[in-house]
């Protein structure tokens, strides 16, 4: 199928996840991940009506949004390093990824040389997984509030990627746990938190089942990744 029907079919996708869930469409907001696609593909999905994009890795995005519709959105959503903290305040909007208090720290201290505040999600490693980036639960509880405190930090929520399953069910209860740390970071600070990311191409329905605001969402809509073309060093 063509980008534009893929789009269309999440659309509906989208929408009958949320019927099930007598949910209205527009609390779902779909970002598209645009790891290792070229701007023309970037520039053909926002011609389908596509506004948030994410990337993975800060460098390729310094490639790659310059040469992108200027209308569009970016957010971070791979896993950030110290030493990027700078570039990724001045290219997105949100950073999703945001894993020890640390980052946390260094983002804000990057966001006020920018005099900018920074929106940013808190990854949690739901499952616990070695090979997984993100805050375990009780230790995202325990470091929240000094969190909370940043100067130029604004948490809006949280973002998980659970252990990879064959089977969308497979994700429930790892949606349903973030779900519910949501709701326990929110008693914490005693402020709603608007947005839980998570799901990705195999799962996002049961995500947004789930309770899911924000699906992330790559080979569904623009099929496998390339194996050549824009290829950036590392981050």
């Amino acid at each position: 199928m063509s980008l534009a029907e893929n789009f269309e079919k999440i659309q509906q996708q989208i929408r009958a996840a949320c019927d099930r869930r007598e949910r209205g469409p527009d609390s779902i907001t779909l970002l598209a991940v645009t790891k290792s696609q070229p701007p023309e593909v970037v520039r053909a999905a926002a011609e389908c009506g596509q506004i948030l994009f994410g990337e993975n890795k800060v460098q390729e995005a310094k490639a790659k949004i310059p040469l992108s519709p200027g209308r569009l959105r970016w957010h971070f959503i791979g896993h950030l390093q110290s030493n990027k903290c700078r570039d990724a305040v001045e290219l997105f909007e949100m950073i999703q990824s945001v894993d020890s208090l640390s980052l946390a720290q260094e983002i804000s201290s990057r966001a006020g040389q920018a005099a900018k505040t920074m929106p940013i999600l808190l990854e949690v490693n739901v499952a616990g997984e070695a090979s997984k980036f993100g805050y375990p639960p009780e230790k995202l509880l325990a470091e929240l509030e000094t969190i909370n405190q940043l100067p130029r930090i604004e948490i809006h929520g949280l973002m998980a990627v659970p252990p990879w399953s064959d089977d969308p069910e497979g994700s429930r209860p790892h949606f349903r746990r973030l779900c519910e740390l949501k709701t326990q970071c929110e008693q914490k600070l005693g402020a709603p938190l608007p947005h839980l990311s998570m799901g990705m191409s195999g799962d996002f329905e049961v995500a947004i089942e789930e309770g899911a605001t924000l699906v992330r969402i790559g080979s569904a809509l623009f099929g496998p990744r390339p194996t050549a073309g824009l290829r950036p060093s590392a981050d």
